[in-house]
Formats: C-alpha cells, structure tokens, sequence
C-alpha cells in the first residue's frame, strides 16, 4: 500500500520532532503513575503498553506505579464487603487489605506486566513488600472537625523509605518494573499506600528526570477552564492560596511539587484518556497536559 506524499511528510514531520526529545532523556529514569481510565478503556491499555515499550526501546527507563481503586471496589462488593471511606481515604481492615493485596498485587499488577510483555517489553511485577522496596508506616489521619482528635483506618499507610536497589537492577538488565503500592511495615504487616505518594517518592529516590502523573483530567486548570502548564514552585503554591487548585488535583500537584522540589527534574499531570498520552507529552514540542518544574 502507498502513502501520498503529504502523509508521507507529516509521518517523517512527527520522527524528526521527536530526535531531539529522545536523545536528551537516553538512559533517564521516567517514573509514571498509571491510573484512571487508561487503566479501564480496552483501547487506551493497549496504548499505554506499547508506549512504555517505545521509551524503554529508545533508551529510556520507564518505571510503572499503578493503582486500582476501582478493581478494588469492584472486588468488594463481589464478596459482599461494602466500601468505606473517610477524607477520600479507603477504611482497610485486614479483610479488605487481603482483598487490596489480591488485586494490586495480583491481578491488576500482572494485567499490566502481561500488556507490557505482549507488545514485545521484558516487564516484571513487584509489589513494595518485594525486596523490602517500599518501608511503610501507619497513616494517621487527623479528624476533619476535632483537631486534637485522630481517626484509625486500619491498614492504610504512608511511605517511611524506598530501597531504590532491585529497581535499578531491573533496569540495568532491560527490565520495565512494575510497582504495586502496597508497602511493609516494620512489625511486617502490609499497608496500602496512596499511588501518586508512591509514584512521587520512587521518583526522588531515583533521582528522576521525570514523575508522570496519567488522570482523567486535562491537567491544572485556571478558574476559566483554561489547561496551565510550565508552572514553577512559588507559582502553584499562589494558585492553592488562591483556590485555583483544588479538590481532586490539590493531593496531585503537591506530590508533583513534592518531587521537583527533592531533585526530580519536571513532573507532568496529563490526561490519560488521550490515546498514546505519554508519547505525545515526552516526544513532541505541545505536550498534553500539565508540566512542573522546581524553579
């Protein structure tokens, strides 16, 4: 089958664009945490994979941190267990927690790595309790009305520390890890921690040239709807005092600040319903989404 002409140069138009981007991220570390919808639409899955095997073919070094809050749900209530939140947070008792273990670190892990893997990557699954990679402790969560009040819901944790050293030994041997975030306390109970935190402190740790943020969102918004991007620091704390920034973005952008701010180069929030996302905002001049930088 031919191609015209005017294809032809638009085709070679997009390759030679993304020179310049290829050759300046060889052998950098990108961290991206893969969530939403494109980890549900059977279209967007298939594109992702193929995307993380196109960086790591080119000489990069995708690292993959994954949720699954739905799945999780979904899971639930197939077992008769009803979800329970407090401030957005998931109530996790050691029955749920076997329910969360079995689904990040089961099936929604090995989806991933089977995706990843059918599309010609060499991906392997880990949760953080592989290798102690992520050291949890116990989340406390301050009552939202009784300030001197804390609140226990259960088995939900923060990141203590992350032994960076089986991640990077995957990636010496051309392997695209991917990260379950549930993390191991030091008593060895399992903890489920929040993706994007997960996401944003691998990044530091691996000194990161970039923490992706994949949402269902077209990245931070001005209060006209408007996408903004190339925001410093000192920017996006203005736009949080403003209330610019807020709701569902607001645990988003300041885990991105978080990052840039411990030495991670940019951190991008982008849209993941946007088929072949990563590509466009790693390989072209636009960008799809929502770029920060520390300064």
């Amino acid at each position: 089958m031919s191609i015209d002409s005017s294809s032809a140069q638009q085709k070679a138009q997009v390759l030679s664009e993304a020179l310049p981007y290829i050759q300046r991220f060889f052998d950098k570390t990108i961290v991206i945490k893969y969530g939403g919808n494109a980890m549900t639409d059977e279209a967007l899955k298939q594109g992702f994979a193929r995307d993380v095997v196109l960086l790591k073919l080119v000489g990069m070094n995708p690292v993959i941190v994954h949720g699954g809050g739905p799945q999780i749900g979904e899971l639930l209530k197939r077992v008769g267990k009803q979800s329970e939140f407090i401030q957005g947070m998931r109530v996790t008792d050691r029955e749920t927690m076997d329910i969360v273990e079995m689904v990040l670190g089961g099936l929604v892990n090995k989806e991933i790595v089977n995706l990843i893997n059918q599309h010609g990557g060499r991906a392997v699954g880990l949760s953080g309790k592989d290798g102690r990679l992520i050291r949890a402790k116990k989340l406390k969560l301050r009552h939202a009305e009784k300030s001197d009040e804390w609140l226990d819901i259960g088995q939900v944790g923060e990141v203590a520390s992350i032994d960076p050293e089986l991640v990077t030994l995957l990636d010496t041997r051309d392997f695209i890890p991917v990260i379950a975030p549930i993390g191991v306390g030091e008593d060895g109970a399992a903890y489920n921690i929040n993706a994007d935190l997960v996401a944003g402190k691998l990044a530091e740790t691996l000194g990161a040239e970039k923490l992706i943020l994949l949402t269902n969102t077209t990245g931070v918004l001005d209060k006209e709807g408007g996408l903004l991007t190339g925001l410093g620091a000192a920017r996006v704390d203005q736009l949080i005092a403003d209330g610019t920034i807020a709701g569902g973005m607001l645990p988003k952008v300041r885990c991105a600040l978080e990052a840039v701010k411990h030495g991670v180069k940019t951190c991008h929030i982008i849209d993941g319903r946007v088929q072949h996302a990563l590509l466009l905002e790693i390989l072209t001049d636009q960008g799809v989404g929502t770029l920060i930088q520390g300064q």
